[in-house]
């Protein structure tokens, strides 16, 4: 049997946002497949329902977003060392990680990235959540807004190519953040037991085996 040892990994404000962000996001996915499609897609009643959800769930995704990059810019001040790849990490992280993802793991191997409060993510992790988080998350934003206020943001609307042109591009944003939701639950399993990663989001505190450690260093 092998032993673990627990460290605490994920503070509460991080939790708390992370189960806020979460539901705002599967609920502007699931209102938002409904005002795209209203034809087949009748999950919130009417489509002036969906659209009012929708607009809410996205106010409280940009709020939480402004939450967050205060947090970790002004509070934690960790935002860099957490989410922005290091020279290792692109010269040879992200390609090791990859290799145990769709390899390694399966033969049962150690995951080469040991976790810690202060290396939470691996490289791919980092890659991923820079693009989400510093990309995809504000241009959804944007966008959104841009729509929601399509009066007073007309001149902006027009600058940016129009309407129509907005629309589109905030659809294939949210069909980015869609695909991302379900690799993030995926990916989220392949800890030593299927559930070993999920468990800091409701606890904060993380199983880490002794072993990992051997194997990263």
């Amino acid at each position: 049997m092998k032993h673990t040892t627990k460290i605490y990994l994920t503070p509460t404000p991080v939790r708390i946002w992370h189960w806020l962000n979460a539901l705002g996001i599967i609920t502007l996915c699931a209102t938002g497949a409904q005002i795209r499609f209203p034809e087949k897609v009748h999950l919130f009643g009417t489509f002036k329902s969906a659209v009012a959800l929708h607009n809410t769930a996205g106010i409280v995704v940009a709020i939480s977003f402004v939450l967050w990059l205060g947090y970790y810019l002004l509070v934690a001040r960790s935002l860099v060392k957490l989410y922005v790849p290091n020279q290792e990490d692109l010269q040879h992280g992200i390609l090791r990680q990859a290799w145990f993802y769709f390899f390694n793991f399966f033969r049962g191997k150690p995951n080469p990235h040991h976790t810690t409060p202060e290396s939470k993510f691996n490289p791919m992790q980092k890659a991923a959540y820079l693009v989400i988080m510093m990309v995809l998350v504000p241009l959804v934003i944007v966008s959104g807004f841009l729509i929601m206020n399509i009066g007073p943001m007309r001149e902006v609307l027009l600058l940016a190519g129009g309407l129509k042109l907005m629309v589109g591009l905030h659809f294939l944003l949210a069909c980015s953040l869609t695909a991302f939701i379900f690799t993030h639950v995926y990916l989220a399993t392949l800890g030593h037991t299927p559930f070993a990663h999920f468990v800091p989001m409701w606890t904060g505190w993380e199983e880490v085996e002794p072993s990992s450690t051997d194997a990263h260093h």
